[in-house]
Protein backbone atom coordinates (compact mmCIF):
# COMPACT_ATOMS: atom_id res chain seq x y z
CA UNK A 1 0.00 0.00 0.00
CA UNK A 2 1.65 3.51 -1.29
CA UNK A 3 1.28 6.43 1.38
CA UNK A 4 -0.35 9.47 0.89
CA UNK A 5 2.01 12.23 1.46
CA UNK A 6 3.27 14.57 -1.02
CA UNK A 7 6.21 14.08 -3.43
CA UNK A 8 8.61 16.84 -2.87
CA UNK A 9 11.88 16.66 -4.91
CA UNK A 10 14.70 17.26 -2.09
CA UNK A 11 16.57 20.21 -4.12
CA UNK A 12 19.78 22.68 -3.12
CA UNK A 13 17.08 25.45 -4.31
CA UNK A 14 14.63 24.52 -1.24
CA UNK A 15 17.56 25.70 1.30
CA UNK A 16 17.96 28.89 -0.71
CA UNK A 17 13.77 29.46 -1.06
CA UNK A 18 13.85 28.69 2.79
CA UNK A 19 16.60 31.30 4.34
CA UNK A 20 15.23 34.13 2.15
CA UNK A 21 11.95 33.08 3.76
CA UNK A 22 12.39 32.49 6.82
CA UNK A 23 15.64 34.34 7.84
CA UNK A 24 15.81 37.05 5.19
CA UNK A 25 17.68 39.77 7.12
CA UNK A 26 20.42 37.58 8.88
CA UNK A 27 23.82 38.38 7.83
CA UNK A 28 26.40 36.98 5.15
CA UNK A 29 29.87 38.43 6.00
CA UNK A 30 32.64 38.14 4.00
CA UNK A 31 36.27 39.34 3.69
CA UNK A 32 36.68 39.41 0.41
CA UNK A 33 39.83 39.07 -2.09
CA UNK A 34 39.86 43.05 -3.02
CA UNK A 35 40.65 43.57 1.11
CA UNK A 36 37.10 44.97 2.21
CA UNK A 37 34.63 43.45 4.31
CA UNK A 38 31.15 42.87 2.47
CA UNK A 39 27.69 42.88 4.03
CA UNK A 40 24.46 41.62 3.06
CA UNK A 41 21.87 39.32 3.94
CA UNK A 42 20.48 36.31 3.16
CA UNK A 43 17.44 37.76 1.28
CA UNK A 44 20.21 39.63 -1.08
CA UNK A 45 22.25 35.77 -1.55
CA UNK A 46 19.02 34.89 -3.05
CA UNK A 47 18.43 37.63 -5.47
CA UNK A 48 21.77 37.74 -6.46
CA UNK A 49 21.82 33.80 -6.83
CA UNK A 50 18.62 34.23 -8.56
CA UNK A 51 20.81 36.91 -10.96
CA UNK A 52 23.33 34.73 -11.26
CA UNK A 53 21.02 31.70 -12.23
CA UNK A 54 20.33 33.83 -15.41
CA UNK A 55 23.34 34.71 -16.38
CA UNK A 56 24.48 31.12 -16.56
CA UNK A 57 21.85 30.23 -19.33
CA UNK A 58 22.86 33.25 -20.85
CA UNK A 59 26.54 32.16 -21.07
CA UNK A 60 24.76 28.73 -22.65
CA UNK A 61 25.08 26.41 -19.63
CA UNK A 62 22.87 24.03 -19.68
CA UNK A 63 20.74 21.09 -17.48
CA UNK A 64 23.79 18.76 -16.11
CA UNK A 65 26.39 20.65 -17.30
CA UNK A 66 29.37 21.40 -15.10
CA UNK A 67 30.48 24.94 -13.77
CA UNK A 68 33.98 25.71 -12.32
CA UNK A 69 34.96 27.76 -9.62
CA UNK A 70 38.17 28.02 -8.30
CA UNK A 71 37.60 30.36 -5.23
CA UNK A 72 37.91 31.02 -1.39
CA UNK A 73 34.90 31.04 0.90
CA UNK A 74 33.13 33.93 -0.47
CA UNK A 75 29.52 35.53 -0.75
CA UNK A 76 30.47 35.52 -4.36
CA UNK A 77 31.35 31.39 -3.84
CA UNK A 78 27.82 31.36 -2.28
CA UNK A 79 25.95 32.60 -4.72
CA UNK A 80 27.39 30.29 -6.94
CA UNK A 81 26.67 27.02 -4.89
CA UNK A 82 22.85 27.87 -5.31
CA UNK A 83 22.87 29.05 -8.83
CA UNK A 84 24.53 26.35 -10.68
CA UNK A 85 22.96 23.76 -8.49
CA UNK A 86 19.55 25.23 -8.34
CA UNK A 87 19.52 25.81 -11.75
CA UNK A 88 19.92 22.36 -12.70
CA UNK A 89 23.93 22.36 -13.20
CA UNK A 90 26.27 20.86 -11.71
CA UNK A 91 28.67 22.84 -9.37
CA UNK A 92 32.48 21.77 -9.85
CA UNK A 93 34.79 23.22 -7.09
CA UNK A 94 38.20 22.99 -8.20
CA UNK A 95 41.31 22.75 -5.71
CA UNK A 96 43.48 26.17 -6.45
CA UNK A 97 46.30 24.38 -3.91
CA UNK A 98 46.80 21.57 -7.30
CA UNK A 99 49.24 21.48 -9.33
CA UNK A 100 48.44 23.31 -13.29
CA UNK A 101 48.88 20.14 -14.69
CA UNK A 102 45.88 18.33 -12.01
CA UNK A 103 43.67 21.27 -12.65
CA UNK A 104 43.97 20.79 -16.55
CA UNK A 105 43.24 17.38 -16.34
CA UNK A 106 40.71 17.25 -13.76
CA UNK A 107 38.76 20.31 -15.77
CA UNK A 108 39.21 18.15 -18.84
CA UNK A 109 37.77 14.75 -17.53
CA UNK A 110 34.80 17.20 -15.71
CA UNK A 111 33.96 18.78 -19.08
CA UNK A 112 33.91 21.96 -16.85
CA UNK A 113 31.76 24.56 -19.59
CA UNK A 114 32.49 27.98 -17.84
CA UNK A 115 35.15 28.96 -14.82
CA UNK A 116 34.22 31.24 -11.89
CA UNK A 117 37.54 32.65 -10.49
CA UNK A 118 38.81 34.72 -7.64
CA UNK A 119 41.46 36.95 -8.47
CA UNK A 120 44.06 35.28 -6.42
CA UNK A 121 44.11 32.48 -8.90
CA UNK A 122 44.70 34.82 -11.70
CA UNK A 123 48.29 33.49 -12.61
CA UNK A 124 46.90 30.19 -11.96
CA UNK A 125 44.27 30.81 -14.73
CA UNK A 126 46.57 32.30 -17.10
CA UNK A 127 48.18 29.46 -17.00
CA UNK A 128 45.89 26.52 -18.43
CA UNK A 129 43.23 28.58 -19.71
CA UNK A 130 44.68 27.98 -23.03
CA UNK A 131 44.75 24.15 -22.43
CA UNK A 132 40.92 24.26 -21.28
CA UNK A 133 39.59 24.68 -25.11
CA UNK A 134 36.17 22.98 -23.96
CA UNK A 135 35.45 25.83 -21.39
CA UNK A 136 33.24 28.39 -23.17
CA UNK A 137 34.50 31.74 -20.38
CA UNK A 138 36.10 32.44 -18.12
CA UNK A 139 34.67 34.68 -15.16
CA UNK A 140 36.74 37.21 -12.40
CA UNK A 141 35.33 36.95 -9.40
CA UNK A 142 35.12 40.97 -8.84
CA UNK A 143 33.68 43.82 -9.93
CA UNK A 144 34.98 46.37 -13.25
CA UNK A 145 37.22 48.07 -10.72
CA UNK A 146 39.55 45.54 -10.11
CA UNK A 147 39.21 43.62 -13.23
CA UNK A 148 43.24 42.82 -14.73
CA UNK A 149 44.05 45.45 -17.31
CA UNK A 150 46.36 42.34 -19.26
CA UNK A 151 45.51 38.78 -18.59
CA UNK A 152 46.01 36.04 -21.06
CA UNK A 153 43.00 34.71 -20.45
CA UNK A 154 40.76 34.03 -23.32
CA UNK A 155 36.32 35.22 -23.49
CA UNK A 156 37.08 36.72 -19.70
CA UNK A 157 34.32 38.39 -18.11
CA UNK A 158 33.43 40.01 -15.08
CA UNK A 159 31.06 38.99 -12.86
CA UNK A 160 29.08 41.76 -10.99
CA UNK A 161 28.85 43.13 -14.73
CA UNK A 162 27.17 39.43 -16.02
CA UNK A 163 25.20 39.66 -12.34
CA UNK A 164 23.94 43.42 -13.02
CA UNK A 165 22.75 42.78 -16.42
CA UNK A 166 20.19 40.40 -15.45
CA UNK A 167 16.87 40.01 -13.57
CA UNK A 168 16.83 38.70 -9.91
CA UNK A 169 13.48 36.81 -11.03
CA UNK A 170 14.26 33.16 -11.42
CA UNK A 171 11.72 30.35 -10.55
CA UNK A 172 13.89 27.72 -9.59
CA UNK A 173 12.88 24.74 -11.79
CA UNK A 174 11.84 21.19 -10.19
CA UNK A 175 13.61 18.26 -11.37
CA UNK A 176 14.46 14.68 -10.21
CA UNK A 177 16.13 14.99 -6.61
CA UNK A 178 18.29 12.10 -7.70
CA UNK A 179 20.12 14.95 -10.50
CA UNK A 180 23.40 15.54 -9.84
CA UNK A 181 24.34 18.57 -8.16
CA UNK A 182 27.74 19.02 -7.31
CA UNK A 183 30.97 17.34 -8.04
CA UNK A 184 34.38 17.18 -6.19
CA UNK A 185 37.26 15.17 -6.99
CA UNK A 186 39.26 13.38 -4.41
CA UNK A 187 43.14 14.34 -3.93
CA UNK A 188 44.62 11.81 -6.09
CA UNK A 189 47.78 10.73 -3.86
CA UNK A 190 47.90 8.03 -5.96
CA UNK A 191 46.53 7.94 -9.92
CA UNK A 192 44.54 10.29 -11.05
CA UNK A 193 42.06 12.06 -8.99
CA UNK A 194 38.49 10.53 -9.36
CA UNK A 195 35.23 12.47 -9.07
CA UNK A 196 32.69 12.25 -6.40
CA UNK A 197 29.62 13.76 -8.31
CA UNK A 198 26.40 14.52 -5.27
CA UNK A 199 22.96 14.46 -6.01
CA UNK A 200 20.18 17.28 -4.87
CA UNK A 201 18.74 14.37 -2.44
CA UNK A 202 22.48 13.21 -1.03
CA UNK A 203 23.26 17.09 -0.20
CA UNK A 204 19.82 17.56 1.44
CA UNK A 205 19.49 14.69 3.74
CA UNK A 206 23.64 15.19 4.68
CA UNK A 207 22.49 18.84 5.40
CA UNK A 208 19.55 17.79 7.86
CA UNK A 209 21.74 15.03 9.70
CA UNK A 210 24.85 17.24 9.70
CA UNK A 211 23.07 19.86 11.81
CA UNK A 212 21.53 17.20 13.91
CA UNK A 213 22.42 17.43 18.11
CA UNK A 214 24.17 14.60 17.96
CA UNK A 215 26.04 15.88 14.81
CA UNK A 216 27.36 19.28 14.18
CA UNK A 217 24.38 20.70 15.73
CA UNK A 218 24.10 24.20 14.15
CA UNK A 219 20.76 26.30 14.83
CA UNK A 220 19.89 29.68 14.20
CA UNK A 221 21.42 31.44 17.29
CA UNK A 222 25.03 30.45 15.85
CA UNK A 223 27.62 32.34 13.98
CA UNK A 224 29.05 30.22 11.67
CA UNK A 225 32.88 30.59 10.20
CA UNK A 226 34.07 27.38 7.90
CA UNK A 227 37.44 27.98 7.77
CA UNK A 228 37.60 24.71 5.79
CA UNK A 229 37.45 25.80 2.03
CA UNK A 230 34.45 25.50 0.16
CA UNK A 231 36.57 24.04 -2.96
CA UNK A 232 37.17 21.39 0.07
CA UNK A 233 33.85 19.06 -0.07
CA UNK A 234 31.61 21.74 -0.27
CA UNK A 235 33.07 23.01 3.29
CA UNK A 236 32.06 20.24 4.65
CA UNK A 237 28.60 21.23 3.88
CA UNK A 238 28.24 24.32 5.89
CA UNK A 239 27.56 26.51 3.46
CA UNK A 240 24.08 24.15 2.91
CA UNK A 241 23.10 23.75 6.85
CA UNK A 242 23.76 27.54 7.45
CA UNK A 243 21.22 28.23 4.96
CA UNK A 244 18.67 25.49 6.25
CA UNK A 245 19.00 27.01 9.96
CA UNK A 246 19.32 30.97 9.16
CA UNK A 247 22.66 31.00 11.12
CA UNK A 248 24.69 34.35 10.19
CA UNK A 249 27.51 33.31 8.04
CA UNK A 250 31.08 34.36 7.88
CA UNK A 251 32.70 34.13 5.37
CA UNK A 252 37.29 34.54 5.85
CA UNK A 253 38.41 34.68 1.90
CA UNK A 254 42.07 33.85 1.52
CA UNK A 255 43.14 35.46 5.09
CA UNK A 256 43.49 32.22 6.86
CA UNK A 257 46.43 33.14 9.13
CA UNK A 258 45.99 33.51 13.18
CA UNK A 259 46.02 37.24 13.10
CA UNK A 260 43.22 37.38 10.66
CA UNK A 261 41.06 34.86 11.67
CA UNK A 262 41.83 36.25 14.99
CA UNK A 263 40.08 39.55 14.20
CA UNK A 264 37.68 37.84 12.19
CA UNK A 265 36.15 36.28 14.99
CA UNK A 266 36.16 38.65 17.68
CA UNK A 267 34.52 41.65 15.05
CA UNK A 268 31.98 38.98 14.25
CA UNK A 269 31.15 37.39 17.34
CA UNK A 270 31.97 34.03 15.55
CA UNK A 271 30.52 30.97 17.74
CA UNK A 272 31.53 28.22 15.86
CA UNK A 273 34.57 27.22 13.37
CA UNK A 274 35.54 24.35 11.54
CA UNK A 275 38.77 23.62 9.82
CA UNK A 276 41.86 20.94 10.08
CA UNK A 277 44.43 20.69 12.22
CA UNK A 278 47.17 22.78 10.44
CA UNK A 279 44.68 25.93 10.29
CA UNK A 280 44.41 26.01 14.44
CA UNK A 281 48.14 25.56 14.75
CA UNK A 282 48.38 28.77 13.38
CA UNK A 283 45.42 30.37 15.27
CA UNK A 284 46.54 28.96 18.64
CA UNK A 285 50.30 30.07 17.81
CA UNK A 286 49.20 33.77 17.68
CA UNK A 287 46.33 33.70 20.69
CA UNK A 288 49.08 32.50 23.21
CA UNK A 289 52.00 34.74 21.69
CA UNK A 290 49.95 37.80 22.21
CA UNK A 291 48.51 36.69 25.25
CA UNK A 292 44.60 36.22 24.32
CA UNK A 293 41.16 35.24 24.57
CA UNK A 294 37.91 34.37 23.10
CA UNK A 295 34.95 36.26 23.72
CA UNK A 296 32.04 34.37 21.67
CA UNK A 297 33.64 31.48 20.04
CA UNK A 298 32.32 28.05 21.96
CA UNK A 299 32.76 25.46 19.82
CA UNK A 300 35.41 24.50 16.92
CA UNK A 301 35.07 21.13 14.63
CA UNK A 302 38.07 19.64 13.86
CA UNK A 303 38.47 17.18 10.90
CA UNK A 304 40.01 15.96 8.00
CA UNK A 305 42.88 14.66 9.74
CA UNK A 306 43.29 12.95 13.28
CA UNK A 307 43.07 15.97 16.32
CA UNK A 308 45.79 15.97 18.71
CA UNK A 309 45.02 15.72 22.10
CA UNK A 310 47.38 18.62 22.96
CA UNK A 311 45.75 20.83 20.99
CA UNK A 312 42.31 19.54 21.96
CA UNK A 313 43.29 20.06 25.45
CA UNK A 314 44.85 24.11 25.14
CA UNK A 315 41.59 24.94 23.04
CA UNK A 316 39.22 23.47 25.82
CA UNK A 317 41.49 24.06 29.32
CA UNK A 318 42.61 27.08 28.10
CA UNK A 319 40.35 29.04 25.93
CA UNK A 320 37.17 27.40 26.97
CA UNK A 321 36.03 26.30 23.54
CA UNK A 322 34.80 23.13 23.45
CA UNK A 323 36.26 20.51 20.38
CA UNK A 324 34.42 18.50 18.16
CA UNK A 325 36.36 15.89 16.93
CA UNK A 326 34.67 14.50 13.59
CA UNK A 327 35.61 12.33 10.44
CA UNK A 328 34.77 12.19 6.90
CA UNK A 329 35.98 11.68 3.09
CA UNK A 330 35.18 13.11 0.07
CA UNK A 331 33.17 9.88 -0.92
CA UNK A 332 31.32 10.56 2.08
CA UNK A 333 30.00 13.76 1.55
CA UNK A 334 31.72 14.14 3.79
CA UNK A 335 30.33 13.79 7.13
CA UNK A 336 30.57 10.04 8.59
CA UNK A 337 30.73 10.91 12.72
CA UNK A 338 30.92 12.79 15.12
CA UNK A 339 32.47 12.58 19.01
CA UNK A 340 29.30 13.93 21.03
CA UNK A 341 29.94 12.55 24.49
CA UNK A 342 26.72 10.53 25.60
CA UNK A 343 25.22 11.60 29.18
CA UNK A 344 26.63 9.61 31.19
CA UNK A 345 30.41 10.10 30.03
CA UNK A 346 29.51 13.95 30.19
CA UNK A 347 30.32 13.23 34.44
CA UNK A 348 33.67 11.23 33.98
CA UNK A 349 36.89 12.33 34.84
CA UNK A 350 38.39 15.17 32.79
CA UNK A 351 41.08 12.75 31.50
CA UNK A 352 38.67 9.93 30.37
CA UNK A 353 36.44 12.28 28.56
CA UNK A 354 39.17 13.52 26.98
CA UNK A 355 40.15 10.19 25.67
CA UNK A 356 36.26 9.93 24.45
CA UNK A 357 36.58 13.01 22.66
CA UNK A 358 40.31 11.95 21.14
CA UNK A 359 37.97 9.28 19.12
CA UNK A 360 36.26 10.25 15.99
CA UNK A 361 32.88 9.70 17.35
CA UNK A 362 29.76 7.99 16.85
CA UNK A 363 28.24 7.32 13.01
CA UNK A 364 25.56 10.18 12.24
CA UNK A 365 22.24 9.12 11.49
CA UNK A 366 22.05 7.67 7.77
CA UNK A 367 25.87 6.33 7.56
CA UNK A 368 25.97 2.54 8.35
CA UNK A 369 29.66 1.36 9.46
CA UNK A 370 31.55 -1.60 10.47
CA UNK A 371 35.02 -3.03 10.33
CA UNK A 372 36.38 -6.38 8.91
CA UNK A 373 39.70 -8.24 9.03
CA UNK A 374 41.51 -9.57 6.16
CA UNK A 375 39.49 -11.86 5.28
CA UNK A 376 36.41 -9.45 5.28
CA UNK A 377 34.76 -11.02 8.58
CA UNK A 378 32.92 -8.46 10.61
CA UNK A 379 35.27 -7.82 13.96
CA UNK A 380 33.24 -6.90 17.07
CA UNK A 381 32.68 -3.66 18.11
CA UNK A 382 34.51 -3.91 21.56
CA UNK A 383 37.42 -0.86 21.30
CA UNK A 384 40.20 -3.24 20.87
CA UNK A 385 39.72 -5.18 17.87
CA UNK A 386 40.77 -3.24 14.56
CA UNK A 387 39.99 -3.65 10.81
CA UNK A 388 39.32 -1.88 7.55
CA UNK A 389 36.17 0.38 8.17
CA UNK A 390 33.58 0.09 5.58
CA UNK A 391 30.24 2.07 5.29
CA UNK A 392 26.95 2.83 3.43
CA UNK A 393 24.63 5.70 3.29
CA UNK A 394 22.48 7.63 1.29
CA UNK A 395 25.25 10.50 0.99
CA UNK A 396 28.11 7.29 0.28
CA UNK A 397 29.27 7.33 -3.16
CA UNK A 398 28.02 4.17 -5.18
CA UNK A 399 30.22 4.68 -7.39
CA UNK A 400 32.86 7.47 -9.27
CA UNK A 401 32.37 9.74 -11.90
CA UNK A 402 31.95 8.53 -15.57
CA UNK A 403 32.54 5.05 -13.57
CA UNK A 404 36.72 5.71 -13.00
CA UNK A 405 38.33 2.88 -11.10
CA UNK A 406 35.75 0.64 -11.86
CA UNK A 407 32.99 -1.11 -8.87
CA UNK A 408 34.56 0.47 -5.41
CA UNK A 409 32.00 -1.17 -3.42
CA UNK A 410 32.69 -4.71 -1.59
CA UNK A 411 28.91 -6.22 -1.32
CA UNK A 412 27.42 -2.79 -1.23
CA UNK A 413 29.82 -1.56 1.19
CA UNK A 414 32.30 1.23 0.66
CA UNK A 415 35.85 0.37 2.05
CA UNK A 416 37.07 3.87 3.15
CA UNK A 417 40.91 2.53 3.60
CA UNK A 418 40.88 3.35 7.11
CA UNK A 419 41.92 0.90 10.31
CA UNK A 420 39.47 1.57 13.18
CA UNK A 421 38.18 0.36 16.12
CA UNK A 422 34.49 0.82 17.08
CA UNK A 423 33.71 0.17 20.89
CA UNK A 424 30.39 -0.96 22.44
CA UNK A 425 29.11 2.89 23.07
CA UNK A 426 29.20 3.28 19.06
CA UNK A 427 32.58 5.28 19.22
CA UNK A 428 34.67 4.76 15.96
CA UNK A 429 38.72 5.70 16.67
CA UNK A 430 40.54 5.73 13.30
CA UNK A 431 44.18 3.87 14.11
CA UNK A 432 45.73 4.10 10.61
CA UNK A 433 45.33 3.96 7.28
CA UNK A 434 45.40 0.84 5.67
CA UNK A 435 48.92 1.56 3.39
CA UNK A 436 50.00 3.72 6.76
CA UNK A 437 50.49 1.15 9.30
CA UNK A 438 53.77 0.38 10.56
CA UNK A 439 53.96 -3.69 10.04
CA UNK A 440 56.93 -4.70 13.00
CA UNK A 441 57.67 -7.88 13.18
CA UNK A 442 54.49 -9.09 12.07
CA UNK A 443 52.68 -6.86 14.68
CA UNK A 444 50.69 -3.78 14.25
CA UNK A 445 51.84 -0.70 15.18
CA UNK A 446 49.50 2.20 14.74
CA UNK A 447 51.46 5.45 13.35
CA UNK A 448 48.84 8.10 14.75
CA UNK A 449 49.03 7.19 18.08
CA UNK A 450 53.00 8.07 18.02
CA UNK A 451 52.13 11.66 16.28
CA UNK A 452 49.76 12.87 18.86
CA UNK A 453 52.15 11.55 21.66
CA UNK A 454 55.39 13.61 19.70
CA UNK A 455 52.86 16.52 18.95
CA UNK A 456 52.30 17.22 22.82
CA UNK A 457 55.84 17.77 22.98
CA UNK A 458 56.46 21.58 23.86
CA UNK A 459 58.56 21.57 21.29
CA UNK A 460 56.91 20.17 18.31
CA UNK A 461 55.18 22.25 15.58
CA UNK A 462 54.59 18.93 13.42
CA UNK A 463 55.02 15.11 13.23
CA UNK A 464 54.96 12.39 11.13
CA UNK A 465 55.56 8.80 11.91
CA UNK A 466 56.21 6.92 8.73
CA UNK A 467 57.74 2.69 8.23
CA UNK A 468 61.04 2.71 7.34
CA UNK A 469 62.77 -1.12 6.43
CA UNK A 470 64.63 -2.70 8.99
CA UNK A 471 66.84 -5.43 8.74
CA UNK A 472 65.46 -7.52 11.46
CA UNK A 473 61.70 -6.18 11.82
CA UNK A 474 60.51 -5.62 8.24
CA UNK A 475 59.30 -2.15 9.35
CA UNK A 476 59.80 -0.15 11.91
CA UNK A 477 58.89 3.47 13.10
CA UNK A 478 60.41 6.69 11.53
CA UNK A 479 59.20 10.19 13.07
CA UNK A 480 59.86 13.39 10.90
CA UNK A 481 59.42 16.11 13.26
CA UNK A 482 59.58 19.98 12.41
CA UNK A 483 60.64 22.04 15.45
CA UNK A 484 58.72 25.07 16.63
CA UNK A 485 60.22 28.44 16.24
CA UNK A 486 63.21 29.14 18.48
CA UNK A 487 62.50 25.73 20.27
CA UNK A 488 65.28 22.49 21.03
CA UNK A 489 64.78 19.37 21.46
CA UNK A 490 67.25 16.18 20.38
CA UNK A 491 66.11 12.60 18.93
CA UNK A 492 67.67 11.23 22.48
CA UNK A 493 64.64 13.86 24.30
CA UNK A 494 62.18 13.19 22.07
CA UNK A 495 62.35 9.51 21.78
CA UNK A 496 62.87 9.73 26.02
CA UNK A 497 59.61 11.41 25.77
CA UNK A 498 57.49 8.39 24.83
CA UNK A 499 58.41 6.49 28.15
CA UNK A 500 55.40 5.82 30.03
CA UNK A 501 53.11 6.69 27.16
CA UNK A 502 53.00 3.53 24.97
CA UNK A 503 54.41 0.18 24.39
CA UNK A 504 58.23 0.35 24.73
CA UNK A 505 58.40 -1.69 21.66
CA UNK A 506 56.24 1.29 19.81
CA UNK A 507 58.31 3.85 20.38
CA UNK A 508 59.93 5.03 17.21
CA UNK A 509 63.70 3.72 16.16
CA UNK A 510 64.47 7.26 14.74
CA UNK A 511 63.97 10.50 14.65
CA UNK A 512 64.64 13.31 11.67
CA UNK A 513 63.95 16.85 11.64
CA UNK A 514 62.94 18.70 9.02
CA UNK A 515 62.16 22.33 8.16
CA UNK A 516 58.64 21.65 6.72
CA UNK A 517 56.36 18.55 6.19
CA UNK A 518 54.81 18.30 2.97
CA UNK A 519 51.08 18.98 2.84
CA UNK A 520 48.33 18.12 0.44
CA UNK A 521 46.14 20.45 -0.87
CA UNK A 522 42.92 19.71 2.02
CA UNK A 523 46.04 20.54 4.62
CA UNK A 524 46.42 16.83 5.46
CA UNK A 525 50.42 15.43 5.53
CA UNK A 526 51.60 13.58 2.60
CA UNK A 527 53.04 10.93 3.71
CA UNK A 528 53.41 9.05 0.38
CA UNK A 529 55.91 11.86 -0.37
CA UNK A 530 57.79 11.22 3.34
CA UNK A 531 58.23 7.60 2.39
CA UNK A 532 59.47 8.53 -0.94
CA UNK A 533 61.60 11.21 0.91
CA UNK A 534 63.42 8.90 3.23
CA UNK A 535 63.01 5.76 1.28
CA UNK A 536 66.95 5.24 1.52
CA UNK A 537 66.61 5.93 5.28
CA UNK A 538 68.87 4.05 7.90
CA UNK A 539 67.20 3.20 10.81
CA UNK A 540 70.28 2.79 13.77
CA UNK A 541 70.96 -0.91 14.47
CA UNK A 542 72.06 -0.31 18.48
Amino acid sequence: MNASMMQQPLLVSSLLIHAERHHGEQEVVSRRVEGDIHRYTYRDLAARSRQLANALQALGVGFGERVATLAWNGHRHMELYYAVSGSGSVLHTLNPRLHPDQVVWIAEHAQDQVLFFDLSFLPLVEAVAHRLPGVKAFVAMTGRAHMPAKADIPNLLCYEELVAAQPDTFAWPLFDENSASSLCYTSGTTGNPKGALYSHRSTVLHCYASALPDALNVSAREVILPVVPMFHVNAWGLPYAACMVGAKLVLPGPFLDGKNLYELFEREGVTLSAGVPTVWQGLLAHVETNGLKFSSMRRTIIGGSACPPAMMRAFQERYEVSVLHAWGMTELSPLGTACVLKASQEKLPAEQRLAIQAKQGRAVFGVDMKIVDEQGQTLPHDGKAAGELLVRGPWVIASYFKGDGGDPLVDGWFPTGDVATIDADGFMQITDRSKDVIKSGGEWIGSIDLENIAMAHPAVALAACIAASHPKWDERPLLVVVRKAGAEVTREQLLAFYDGKIARWWTPDDVAFVDAIPLGATGKVQKNRLREIFREHRLPTA
